[in-house]
C-alpha cells in the first residue's frame, strides 16, 4: 500500500523534468486518488463475490503492471497513465486488506494491528524519496524506483497466492450500491468518512508540498529538499511504531485528539518559522501527528457497523479520494500565494479532525 506515496517525490521530479506549474504537476497525485472515489464501492461489492484474498491479489496485479510503464516509456502523459494504474490497484488493496486482516486478528487487537500495518506502509513511504534520490544521483534515472517496486509487488503477490487464509462467508444476500450508501445515514459513519478525507488529504498534501516549501523558504535544491519528505515519513514511521504499543493500552479517542492538536501546532510551526532546524522539528511533529489517525478512524468505523465490514471498508477508502480533492486547491493556492498558502490551507482539515476527536471522546 505504501508504494502509492512515491507520487509525492515523483511530482517534484516531474515538475523539474517537464517545467510544469504546481497546478499541472499536482495532476499526478490527483490521478492516483480520484480512483478511490470511483472504485472503492465497486471493489467492496466485488469482494463480497470473490473474497478478500482474491481481491487483494487483483489489486497487486494491476499495481505491478502499472509500475512497469514509466521506466520503458517516457513523457508526462505516461506518468499520468502509470499513476492511474497505481491508483486503481491501490484502491483495491486498501479496500480489501483491512477486512482481510480482520479475518486473522481478534476484534480487541484490530486497532493496534491496523497501526502495525500503517507502520509497514510508512516504511515503504519513507524509502520512496530515498530510493528515487539515490537512483537519480547514482544512475541518473530516478524512474528506476518503478521496476524495483514492481518486483517487490510481484513477490508480495506470490507470497499471498501461496498462503491459505480462512475467510468467513458473507451472511445474507449480497450488498448493493444502495446498501453501501445507506450507511451514510449513520452520523458516526459520515463523520468518520469526512475524517478519512481530511487525513488522507493532509498526508498527501504534506508529502507533495514539503519539498517545494523547503525549496521556497530555505532555498534548497530539490535533491536536498526531498529529504524533508523522508524526514516526515521517518517521523510517521516512528509514530506508527509507538502507536502499536500505545493503542494497546490507551483509548483511541484520546490518542486521536492529542494527534490533532499536534498537527495544528506543526502547521503553525511551518508557517511561523524560516530557519531550517525549526522547520525540520515542525515536520517531525506533523509526521508523528498523522501516524495514528487513519487506523483509529478505520477500526472505529468497523466496530460501528458489525457484519458490514466490507461495505464500511469500501466507503472509508472512497474517502481516500480526499487526496485528490485537496491537492488541486493547494496547487492553485501555491501558484497564487506561494507554498505557505498551500500549507496554511491544511489548518482547516486539522481543525475538523480536532472537533471529530472531541465527539469521539464523548461517544466513548
Amino acid at each position: 500500500m505504501g508504494f502509492v506515496d512515491v507520487v509525492g517525490i515523483s511530482t517534484n521530479y516531474a515538475k523539474v523534468d517537464y517545467g510544469l506549474k504546481d497546478s499541472m504537476a499536482n495532476l499526478l497525485p490527483m490521478m492516483v486518488f480520484i480512483w478511490f472515489a470511483l472504485f472503492s464501492l465497486p471493489t467492496s461489492l466485488m469482494m463480497n463475490r470473490i473474497g478478500r484474498r482474491k481481491t487483494v491479489l487483483a489489486g497487486m496485479g494491476i499495481t505491478c503492471i502499472a509500475l512497469t510503464i514509466p521506466y520503458f516509456i517516457r513523457g508526462f502523459p505516461t506518468l499520468l497513465a502509470c499513476f492511474t494504474g497505481i491508483g486503481i490497484g491501490n484502491t483495491i488493496l486498501q479496500v480489501a486488506l483491512n477486512p482481510l486482516l480482520a479475518n486473522v486478528v481478534p476484534v480487541r487487537r484490530l486497532t493496534p494491528a491496523l497501526t502495525g500495518g500503517q507502520l509497514i506502509k510508512a516504511l515503504a513511504s519513507f524509502l520512496g524519496p530515498l530510493v528515487a534520490g539515490l537512483a537519480a544521483a547514482q544512475a541518473g534515472n530516478w524512474r528506476l524506483i518503478f521496476p524495483l517496486f514492481g518486483c517487490i509487488t510481484l513477490l508480495n503477490g506470490s507470497w499471498l497466492w501461496a498462503t491459505r487464509i480462512t475467510e468467513l462467508p458473507s451472511e445474507g444476500p449480497s450488498s448493493t450500491w444502495m446498501d453501501c450508501l445507506a450507511l451514510f445515514k449513520k452520523p458516526a459513519i459520515t463523520g468518520l468518512f469526512i475524517g478519512v478525507v481530511c487525513i488522507v488529504g493532509l498526508d498527501v498534501g504534506l508529502n507533495t508540498t514539503i519539498p517545494k516549501f523547503l525549496m521556497q523558504r530555505c532555498g534548497l535544491p530539490l535533491d536536498k529538499a526531498g529529504l524533508g519528505t523522508s524526514l516526515y515519513f521517518i517521523a510517521r514511521t516512528a509514530g506508527s511504531l509507538f502507536g502499536v504499543f500505545l493503542l494497546a493500552r490507551t483509548k483511541g479517542p484520546a490518542v486521536f485528539l492529542v494527534s490533532a492538536a499536534a498537527g495544528i501546532a506543526g502547521i503553525l510551526g511551518l508557517l511561523l518559522q524560516s530557519n531550517l532546524p525549526g522547520l525540520c522539528i515542525s515536520i517531525v511533529v506533523l509526521g508523528l501527528a498523522v501516524a495514528n489517525i487513519f487506523p483509529i478512524l478505520f477500526s472505529t468505523a468497523l466496530q460501528k457497523a458489525p457484519g458490514k465490514e466490507n461495505e464500511v471498508s469500501g466507503l472509508l477508502i472512497m474517502g481516500v479520494s480526499g487526496g485528490a480533492l485537496l491537492l488541486p486547491i493547494m496547487g492553485l493556492l501555491a501558484d497564487g500565494m506561494g507554498q505557505a498558502g498551500a500549507i496554511g490551507f491544511l489548518l482547516l482539515a486539522w481543525g475538523y479532525l480536532g472537533g471529530l476527536g472531541v465527539r469521539m471522546g464523548r461517544m466513548g
